[in-house]
Parts: structure tokens; C-alpha cells; sequence
């Protein structure tokens, strides 16, 4: 590496995963990734308890980076953070660490929007999308369609208009009885069952647009009505609930993908973000693709939940094109792409 090399830190703390991450002229040099379990025994993340976390876990992970970066601090060009969508407590302990460390090194600041970031972790590593591409990004917090025509130019083409659908894995998970976080387990006993074993209703939306609280108060009520008639419903029919669900919740995501991709004539498709971690929708998409004849793109499962690589990457090309944050900045809880 040479001395006139573009070193970014990035910092992410949107809500439970503190990270920090070194990229030099383009190219990732770590991700280190600290996860919080004290959420797992409240059934979902508590943020309060997240902010403190992050306050714990923030300056080793900051150090664990530029020590394994290899450099010293004097060598940062800039510092970016995440500014937002996420828990506002654990926003501000990234964002006011971000700044403080700026100022101390007299290096500009580079805020990142969180979604962007979950897209732009196709540049990472090869093979990268070529533009324009349509990526499904799908978390805990957000099902978005976008329209990707640039690093920096990207448009919301569809999203959800009531939950995401990684808050619907996990609400079903724990109308099942399992542990939080219930997306992931859905998914491993998915993979034993009949994905046709129920059925559940697929909610069809105007435009490109979502909706998954139909799906949620359906299981709900087939549950109840089933455990009426036999109490060790759940328990017998287990692998057989989540592979239906997961079919259902599926099958809703790629309906709107494929239609988005006839609308744009788009044949890039990408996938970002936690829920792209499901083996479910990993497997049916990679049918789906080679059928359509589609390039598809999914991300290394480190840089699908989320992580400080990503931010890092965003950083970069904004770092290219001189986009600056001013000290007075502040955390977004909601913030668009």
C-alpha cells in the first residue's frame, strides 16, 4: 500500500451489530463485527440496551480495525458513519464517535445512508452488477425494489406499505413458539418440510408495492383454529408450518421482482440485505434467474446482515466525488434513499 492511499473508516451502529471497517482505495481491508445477545432473552432488540452495547463494544472494534488495517490513525483520510434509517440511541453513539474522531484528526466526515450501503456491497467483491440493475432489499426493517443506475444514483421503485418482510419471518417465528432472532430458524426447518403443506394468503399490492401484516394475522388465526382441535399442533407439523410460510413470504417478494424486471427491461438483478440470507429465497431466485436468463448477484452472507463493509464501500465513491458531511450533523431514525 502506498502513502498516498484513500484509508476511510466506516462505522456502523443502526441497531444491533456494532462494526467498523478500513477500505483503502476501494478495496475492504477488514469488517470487524461485534454481535449484542442480551436482546435474545426479550424476544426482540430492546434499544436502550442497544445504545449501551454500543458504547461498550465501539472503540475495540474501532481498534481491532485499524490494527489489522495495518495503519495508524494519522493515516485516515476521512470517517464515515451510518446516519441513518435505524434506532436512533444506537445511531447517535456512532454518529457523535464518527464526529468526535474527525474532528480530533482534522479528516472530513462521510455520512451513509444504511439502505444504499446494503445495495452498494455488490462492490466489494467480483463478480459486481453492471447498471442499471433492480435489487430486492430485504431486512428487518425494509423490502424496497430499487432501480440502481449509478454508485450514487439509485431510485425506490416498490416497498412495502406496512411491515417489512424480515419482521414478518420473525413475528411467525414467535407465533411458532421459537426463539428470537425467528427468521433464520424459520428457515432451517423449512428445509425439512412440504412448502405446499398450507396454504397461506399471497398479498397482491398495486404497482411494485408490498404488504405482509395479511400474511401474519392469517397464521395467527390458522393457528389458533388448529390448536383448538389439537394442542401439539405447532410441535407435529413444525417443518411443515415453516417451509409454508416461507413459500408464501417467498413467492410475494418475487411476484414484484419479476415484475419489476419485465417494467425496466432490466436484466440485472441483484438481492441485498439480512433477509438475503434465507436459503429459501437464495434457492428459488437462483431457478428463477436461470430461467429468465437474469445475471444474478447475491452478496457473501457477512455483507448481507449488517456491517461496517458496506458503509465503507458507500463512503468510497462518495469520497471520490467530494461528499462531505458538516459537523452539525445528526442521525436520521428515518431516512430515504
Amino acid at each position: 500500500m502506498g502513502t498516498n492511499d484513500i484509508f476511510i473508516l466506516a462505522i456502523e451502529s443502526s441497531c444491533d451489530e456494532t462494526s467498523a471497517s478500513v477500505i483503502a482505495d476501494g478495496k475492504v481491508l477488514n469488517n470487524i463485527v461485534a454481535t449484542q445477545s442480551v436482546h435474545e432473552k426479550y424476544g426482540g432488540v430492546v434499544p436502550e440496551l442497544a445504545s449501551r452495547a454500543h458504547q461498550e463494544n465501539l472503540i475495540p472494534v474501532v481498534q481491532e480495525a485499524i490494527l489489522t488495517a495495518g495503519i495508524s490513525k494519522s493515516q485516515l483520510s476521512a470517517i464515515a458513519f451510518t446516519r441513518g434509517p435505524g434506532l436512533m440511541g444506537s445511531l447517535l453513539v456512532g454518529v457523535s464517535f464518527a464526529k468526535a474522531f474527525a474532528f480530533s484528526l482534522d479528516i472530513p466526515l462521510i455520512e451513509v445512508n444504511h439502505m444504499n450501503a446494503h445495495i452498494l456491497a455488490h462492490f466489494i467483491e467480483d463478480p459486481k452488477p453492471n447498471f442499471p440493475f433492480i435489487c430486492l432489499t430485504v431486512s428487518g426493517g425494509h423490502t424496497q425494489l430499487v432501480l440502481v443506475r449509478d454508485h450514487l444514483d439509485m431510485e425506490v421503485i416498490g416497498e412495502t406499505q406496512d411491515d417489512a418482510v424480515g419482521e414478518a419471518f420473525d413475528k411467525t417465528a414467535k407465533l411458532l413458539g421459537l426463539p428470537y432472532p425467528g427468521g433464520p430458524l424459520i428457515d432451517k426447518y423449512a428445509k425439512e418440510g412440504n412448502p405446499k403443506a398450507y396454504k397461506f394468503p399471497i398479498t397482491r399490492m398495486p404497482e411494485l408495492n408490498y404488504s405482509f401484516s395479511g400474511i401474519k394475522t392469517a397464521v395467527l388465526y390458522f393457528l389458533r383454529d388448529q390448536l383448538k382441535e389439537n394442542p401439539k399442533f405447532i410441535e407435529e407439523n413444525l417443518a411443515d408450518l415453516c417451509a409454508s410460510v416461507q413459500y408464501s413470504l417467498v413467492e410475494m417478494l418475487l411476484i414484484k421482482l419479476k415484475a419489476a424486471v419485465k417494467e425496466y427491461g432490466v436484466k440485472e438483478v441483484a438481492i441485498a440485505g439480512g433477509v438475503s440470507a434465507n436459503s429459501g429465497l437464495r434457492d428459488t431466485l437462483t431457478k428463477l434467474a436461470v430461467e429468465k436468463g437474469w445475471n444474478l448477484y447475491i452478496p457473501k452472507f457477512e455483507y448481507c446482515t449488517d456491517n461496517a463493509a458496506m458503509i465503507a464501500m458507500a463512503a468510497h465513491y462518495k469520497y471520490l466525488k467530494g461528499e462531505f458531511s458538516s459537523m452539525d450533523v445528526t442521525p436520521l431514525a428515518k431516512m430515504k434513499i
